[in-house]
């Protein structure tokens, strides 16, 4: 498989699959961030990175683009534990907020030869901040060529916002990303690019506050380099190109750190900072979400905390009045209902074992319990998709290609198959009942009324 840093159209929904830490693919059009108007802080920063994250993990949910108007939300406090900030600087972050709105700045690509992508974007199309329930809540929105590409970017990076809350600079951020763009790059090397483009894209102010690379270099880009040596999963080299005696182009070596894993948070750290932020968002505070953790397992939160994200998008469905209780219910009934990604083989033998004879409606008691239950439910499901005209069936084997691909499930086979229309069998034909169930009944269509109504 391609890396999805190398930006692989075919690969790039694979993206959520690569690692257990929530990332951010992040379009190269938006690696290079030029201030235009005023200085960005390195908190300012931050905190664009982690909005930028909630939003793309809500569109990627969602089943289409959303309205230009439309505000992604979320807790301050989540924000602000998963760029590394403390709950003192949330007067600061307010502050950094609603610059945001009026701050402009140039989106420049890292590739060679190209200029400046998007000119005089404003970071943010629109922020609001509000008290609910006693905690602090940000709304905000984008520009709508901003949005596109988050949603579905062509090319890009991938960043871990881990990694970006442990460095200490603006421009050790501003550094890392651009490196972390060639994390997969055979080259092994950046673009060669002149001293000043370096200085503008490492500086947090305007171009009119250019210092000249000399001093720029010995001021902040040395530290810069050694503290992402020292702190992430990249190992880079300043590599210099001079024309006589005089320094005209930069550019960095880059390579992956043999043990970047040992980076990764281990047993009996704290809980990841990415994960509450989701759990927040969606109405879960963090110390439920913990009992949740120690209960059932970060993997097995995490997967589920995927399905509530996918049904809480779902607007044409009703909205969930309790989204704790929700997942509770969904961890709790994972086991009997045989629908992770590990037990993708048994969907598959399960669609293709003949369904038992129908049970008539008037006798419920003489349902089959357990799996006969829920083969009989996903035999019903099988019909009604086998039913739909072929526009609307579309519209969920895409689902199930997405849902397969962030499982790290999809493979040529499968996409074959789908090429030439037999979407119906194996398991990418579970996937596509399992996708349209979900989202036209709820996820507790495959959980027994009976298992259900206990766990309440």
């Amino acid at each position: 498989m391609t890396h999805p840093s190398t930006g692989n159209p075919a690969d790039k929904v694979l993206s959520h699959a690569v690692d257990d830490v929530l990332e951010l693919r992040k379009p190269h059009e938006m690696i290079v961030m030029m201030p235009r108007s005023a200085r960005v802080t390195l908190t300012g920063r931050r905190i664009y990175s982690a909005l930028l994250q909630v939003a793309q993990t809500r569109l990627v949910a969602m089943p289409g683009m959303p309205a230009a108007d439309f505000m992604f939300e979320a807790p301050l406090a989540a924000i602000l534990r998963t760029t590394g900030s403390s709950g003192s600087e949330r007067t600061a972050a307010k502050k950094y907020l609603i610059e945001m709105r009026s701050l402009e700045v140039d989106w420049e690509s890292t590739a060679p030869g190209d200029g400046v992508k998007w000119r005089g974007f404003s970071m943010l199309s629109e922020v609001a901040l509000e008290q609910r329930r006693g905690e602090n809540w940000v709304s905000w929105s984008y520009p709508p060529t901003i949005m596109a590409a988050l949603r579905d970017p062509q090319r890009w990076a991938r960043i871990d916002l881990d990694v970006l809350a442990k460095l200490g600079s603006y421009t050790a951020v501003a550094l890392y990303e651009i490196c972390a763009r060639y994390r997969e790059n055979p080259s092994g090397v950046t673009s060669r690019k002149p001293v000043t483009w370096w200085v503008d894209a490492l500086s947090n102010g305007p171009g009119p506050e250019r210092r000249e690379w000399r001093k720029f270099k010995n001021e902040r880009v040395k530290d810069a380099v050694a503290e992402i040596n020292a702190e992430t999963d990249l190992d880079i080299d300043l590599i210099e190109h001079k024309q006589g005696r005089v320094i005209t182009e930069v550019q960095f070596a880059v390579r992956k750190k043999r043990q970047a894993a040992a980076l990764r948070p281990i047993a009996g750290e704290p809980v990841d900072a990415t994960l509450v932020l989701r759990a927040e968002t969606l109405g879960i505070r963090e110390i439920k979400l913990e009992g949740l953790l120690k209960e059932f397992g970060d993997d097995r939160v995490r997967a589920q905390i995927e399905v509530l994200e996918r049904r809480a998008a779902n607007t044409s469905l009703r909205g969930i009045e309790n989204a704790f209780s929700y997942l509770r219910s969904l961890l709790r009934n994972e086991p009997a209902d045989g629908v992770s990604a590990e037990a993708g083989t048994h969907i598959q033998a399960t669609l293709q074992t003949p369904a038992p004879p129908a049970v008539p409606a008037a006798a419920p008691a003489a349902e089959p319990a357990g799996a006969n239950w829920l083969r009989e439910q996903i035999e019903a499901m099988k019909k009604e998709v086998a039913a739909l005209e072929p526009a609307h069936l579309k519209r969920w084997v895409d689902q199930a290609l997405h849902d397969l691909a962030r499982k790290g499930a999809l493979n040529a086979v499968i996409s074959r198959r789908a090429a030439q229309g037999d979407v119906l069998h194996g398991l990418l034909g579970s996937a596509v009942v399992y996708a349209y169930a979900d989202a036209t009944y709820g996820p507790d269509w495959k959980v027994e009324r009976q298992l259900f109504d206990i766990v309440e």
